[in-house]
């Protein structure tokens, strides 16, 4: 179950859309690209629901902030469902977002932001017995 390298392109759109200030100082642009059932773990470690995620997006500064975004990675999970896992330079953090389709659109069901002291994607081997 191969992700399509245009679908891929188009979830890596919408995820950059969700960090231009224009767009989440919109709450209606916002709701379109959470689904209603969205979850975010914050880096705080609070867990927030879409609502409260698009009135705390109200209230940040609306300045354009810099975000390099390097280790993209995104792997189809179900037919209609995609993980993306991304680095953000500035903030150090790693982050994951879960979309899926439904309704003939992309949502974001899902975003987690962890604090990374150095930044680097973190990798792990498990041995399955």
């Amino acid at each position: 179950m191969e992700l399509d390298p245009a679908q891929a392109r188009l979830l890596w759109e919408l995820e950059r859309r969700l960090m231009r200030p224009a767009v989440r100082a919109s709450p209606d642009q916002v709701a379109k690209l959470l689904a209603d059932e969205f979850i975010e773990f914050g880096s705080s470690c609070r867990v927030y629901s879409r609502q409260q995620i698009i009135e705390l997006l109200q209230q940040e500064q609306q300045t354009a902030k810099k975000a390099t975004v390097t280790d993209l990675s995104a792997r189809r999970l179900a037919a209609d469902v995609v993980l993306l896992t991304y680095r953000v330079v500035e903030s150090q953090t790693i982050r994951s977002s879960i979309w899926k389709f439904a309704d003939g659109e992309w949502r974001m069901v899902f975003h987690q932001g962890t604090k990374s002291e150095s930044g680097q994607m973190l990798s792990a081997h498990f041995d399955v017995q």
